[in-house]
């Protein structure tokens, strides 16, 4: 005798070799013996049970499962009942077998109750069941043609659209996930290279700029204009200011003038870009200064804080009257300093200076003072801030003479690929004056915040390193008791807050932004902390990878480095920092050594250096 049972959703056979109320003891039909309860078996026939099964699962096959779920109504049935209203006859074994397995392979159909017993589903219900299992078998064969085009090596058009979602923050439920990440294995291949491959992915440095705007700009990166509120008529300033940047610089923060006070004095004015007398809290560009904190800036290319018209509107550009925050301070010819005057006006920008212009006619090897004429617009008066600033250096006990020159490295990209690489001098005479105007202002605005009991975003560096607080310290880095971020209000949230808090100061009308202890001021702090440091970080990443770039192109075999610690090295010329091997292990930081290029491979941003040996330095790296 043989019984037919279901284990785990399966019909099977068995002969019986002992049987009692609760267990059978079979043989199954592969000859294994086993326990099965006496709740699992539904028939016992005689016969060749192989047979018996062949012929269940072929009735089962010809059952129409639509007509069986016709037949069933709304009440239980058992399945033995079915099959005799099915069949129109007391059912025979193999039947009855048949029906159990159609029942079973249909669950949306029927919904089993008991032992044998079932109960037809809600006709609404299976519609939906129904509609989903054929919605389903849609998505698989739109999954497998889009693996077809892609084994093709063709990108889908849904694919494409997607592509730096799938790469870099996947949502494992979609089509064209699934579809994406199913023929690179197929493939054999990594999502990144079946995305190059099949041309969603042009360069490395496409695919790291996705990563970070995807997690950084989930949005996009395009801002679209914001209208400007209208300004009330500022009073204008009666003086003449110009601006000193670099020529790739489309946001101009900051200006200065200089007036002749006789007597060898000197009335200096730092003037600073103000979009913050426009911004109202809550606002569509309160709210953008908010979502994307900084400028971002890499090789190649930058993501503003701030739409065009407002960088249009309020960047000091040359040849008009620009809202401006200007402090002024009166510098006798000893170069003491009076006490600041600050000034909500209109400042009539006449230049903008590019550092790549001037510099050729300003620096410490060809000179700083015009003899016969000027070399360039405001030259003398550049000569004289260069004094100036000096004297502020030996007033914060940093002037150093004698120190090693450094030097930042920027990278350059032409349109054919190449990669260059410009080096600007740190604490060239430009960069000291420029910085030391920017100091003196932002120092001064810091301990008004402070004197006036107003939080802001101050840098401080009591000890240890710089950090951000919402309450002054010294900054003894910079040699002052008080620091904040003031003078960049076009490209950082941080000097936006400080500013609008100042403005508070200044004009009677204006309220501060925040209050001490508001959290809100917190909020914003460590949004911008979190913010800037990411933009930095990939800064950094994508100058490393057009730095490994260079490398290659150029052919560089060994290259000299300034030791970091351990095995980490800052490559002379290069704004790269790596890790090289044979260092000896006495070698002492910022010693400089001479390395190998044995590989290069930018494409997986990867360098080999080994150690050759200890050079005599020459110049201190870029830091």
């Amino acid at each position: 005798m043989n019984i037919f049972y279901e284990e785990s959703g399966q019909f099977k056979v068995a002969f019986i070799v002992q049987k009692n109320n609760a267990t059978y003891q079979v043989d199954t039909q592969h000859g294994k013996r086993t326990k099965v309860k006496a709740a699992n078996i539904f028939i016992e026939f005689e016969g060749d049970m192989n047979a018996f099964l062949e012929k269940a699962n072929a009735e089962a096959a010809e059952i129409d499962t639509d007509l069986l779920w016709e037949v069933c109504g709304e009440a239980e049935f058992s399945a033995e009942d079915i099959a005799e209203e099915y069949f129109g006859h007391k059912p025979a074994k193999t039947e009855l077998a048949a029906t159990l397995i159609a029942l079973y392979a249909a669950p949306m159909y029927f919904y089993k109750k008991a032992k044998g017993i079932f109960k037809a589903a809600p006709e609404d219900t299976l519609k939906q069941a129904l509609a989903a299992i054929e919605r389903k078998k849609q998505q698989e064969a739109q999954i497998d043609a889009w693996i077809e085009e892609l084994k093709q090596n063709r990108l889908p058009s849904e694919i494409s659209a997607d592509l730096k979602t799938i790469l870099h923050a996947p949502d494992k439920q979609t089509l064209t996930y699934k579809a994406f990440t199913k023929a690179a294995e197929i493939m054999k291949l990594s999502p990144f290279a079946l995305a190059q491959q099949t041309g969603g992915v042009h360069s490395v440095s496409q695919y790291l700029q996705d990563g970070f705007e995807i997690k950084y700009f989930p949005k996009g990166t395009a801002i679209g204009n914001i209208d400007i509120p209208e300004l009330a008529a500022l009073p204008r300033a009666g003086v003449s200011a110009f601006s000193i940047d670099d020529e790739s610089t489309t946001e101009v923060d900051d200006a200065l003038s200089l007036t002749d006070l006789g007597n060898g004095g000197k009335r200096v004015g730092i003037h600073i870009a103000a979009p913050s007398l426009a911004v109202e809290s809550g606002s569509p560009i309160a709210e953008a200064i908010n979502n994307r904190q900084s400028t971002v800036y890499f090789p190649g290319g930058k993501i503003t804080m701030l739409p065009d018209n407002w960088i249009a509107a309020f960047s000091l550009d040359e040849g008009a009257y620009r809202p401006a925050i200007s402090i002024y301070f009166d510098v006798d010819a000893e170069f003491n300093v009076g006490e600041p005057v600050c000034k909500i006006e209109a400042v009539n920008i006449v230049k903008n200076l590019r550092i790549q212009d001037i510099e050729p006619h300003f620096n410490a090897e060809t000179g700083l003072n015009p003899d016969n004429g000027e070399a360039f617009s405001h030259h003398h008066e550049l000569a004289w801030f260069y004094r100036f600033a000096v004297a502020r250096q030996k007033a914060r006990d940093k002037y150093e003479p004698e120190r090693a020159p450094q030097y930042d490295y920027s990278i350059g990209l032409a349109e054919d690929g190449t990669v260059s690489v410009s080096r600007r001098e740190r604490g060239s005479p430009i960069d000291t004056l420029v910085s030391e105007m920017m100091i003196l202002a932002n120092s001064t605005w810091a301990e008004m915040l402070d004197s006036n009991d107003l939080p802001g975003l101050f840098r401080v560096q009591p000890s240890g390193k710089v950090r951000m607080s919402t309450k002054s310290e010294p900054h003894i880095g910079m040699g002052v008791q008080h620091y904040g971020w003031f003078t960049s209000p076009l490209r950082r949230a941080a000097d936006y807050i400080n500013q609008k808090q100042l403005i508070s100061l200044i004009d009677n009308g204006a309220q501060p932004l925040y209050r001490n202890n508001d959290t809100d001021l917190f909020a914003a702090l460590r949004d911008f902390d979190t913010a800037y440091n990411a933009y930095a970080d990939f800064q950094r990443q994508m100058e490393s990878y057009w730095s490994l770039v260079y490398l290659k192109q150029q052919g560089i075999k060994e290259l000299t480095a300034t030791l970091l610690k351990e095995d980490l090295v800052r490559i002379d010329g290069l704004p790269l920092v790596a890790r090289a091997t044979g260092i000896p292990f006495d070698t002492l930081p910022k010693a400089q050594i001479r390395l190998s290029v044995a590989e290069v491979d930018a494409d997986k941003q990867f360098v080999a250096l080994n150690y050759l040996k200890a050079v005599a330095p020459v110049e201190a790296a870029s830091e």
